[in-house]
């Protein structure tokens, strides 16, 4: 399990599909991208895009992630993300009282108990008190139990420090049906 912090953005592209039975689909698909701007996350997608696509396609959103780190998963069978909102708890020094910050992350695993794992297995190191909470339900997603919920992101594209010039490099890629 390795962890990213960054400014992540999350793009909507809409493009044709071709599915299974020949025919074209107008679909919208979410995908991450590590970028500093809004324009360089456009021109990242754009890149990136361009070499799974064939046609054309185009970028109906761009906006900054609720999460500034994601939890990627070495395992082969882990092809889902979940996104999970934590919070942690402090004790104010005045009042005595727990005060709750709320956090989110982006997890890769094969299930929510598995996301659930994986956050337990990277918080657990720290000196933290946390609880994993439930989310609000966004864009009729269905709610999951617990913590997290299954995101519809497919690719995570993540800048690299090479002295060139950016690179943004594919992480994770897996068929699109596995992410829904």
């Amino acid at each position: 399990m390795r962890s990213r912090t960054a400014n992540w953005f999350e793009t909507r592209v809409r493009y044709d599909k071709m599915m299974e039975d020949g025919q074209n689909k107008k679909t919208t698909e979410t995908y991450v991208v590590d970028a500093y701007t809004f324009g360089e996350a456009e021109e990242a997608i754009t890149k990136e895009m361009g070499a799974y696509i064939n046609g054309e396609f185009e970028v109906k959103a761009i906006t900054p992630a609720t999460y500034g780190e994601i939890f990627f998963s070495d395992a082969d069978g882990d092809d889902k993300w979940f996104k999970c909102k934590l919070a942690f708890i402090t004790l104010d020094d005045k009042t005595q009282k727990e005060k709750r910050t709320s956090v989110y992350y982006l997890v890769q695993a094969a299930s929510v108990s598995g996301a659930v794992k994986h956050v337990d297995e990277v918080m657990g190191s720290t000196m933290i008190d946390y609880e994993i909470t439930a989310p609000r339900p966004r864009n009729k997603t269905r709610r999951r139990s617990r913590s997290t919920r299954s995101s519809r992101l497919v690719p995570i594209f993540q800048y690299s420090n090479i002295p060139i010039g950016p690179v943004f490099q594919l992480f994770q890629y897996s068929s699109y049906s596995s992410f829904q």
